[in-house]
């Protein structure tokens, strides 16, 4: 009568899979994707989680490299136990991006891209 396999999957795509795209996305990422994600015409998965970090979004090895251009990124890492991972079209993937901070020192934080399956490069 009732499928929490169908709930999970839904949850991990409303409540994390999209919801950085919804609450910070730009006015153009919006109107890419969330029509797609709303309708369920596209899922979503978020990719946190590696194998030497767990949840620790501090110490995750996943990196992002801005081209010489300065108009893409390229990330390098994996993730695993994504929800929605074998299914999703549009990720949210989290690396570290080296930034310079208030003193002029280059550190890494931890970015979120949206990152598509058709953009490849993307594995499971």
């Amino acid at each position: 009568m009732h499928d929490l396999g169908v709930g999970i999957t839904l949850g991990a795509h409303q409540s994390i899979g999209f919801k950085g795209i919804l609450l910070y996305g730009s006015r153009e990422q919006k109107k890419k994707y969330l029509p797609k994600l709303a309708s369920g015409e596209t899922i979503a998965a978020f990719c946190l989680t590696e194998n030497t970090s767990g949840s620790d979004a501090a110490s995750i090895r996943t990196r992002a490299e801005l081209s010489p251009c300065g108009t893409y990124y390229t990330l390098n890492g994996s993730k695993l136990w994504i929800s929605n991972g074998g299914l999703a079209e549009i990720f949210t993937v989290f690396a570290k991006t080296p930034q310079q901070d208030e003193t002029g020192k280059i550190k890494d934080k931890v970015t979120a891209f949206i990152v598509e399956r058709s953009f490849g490069g993307v594995t499971r």
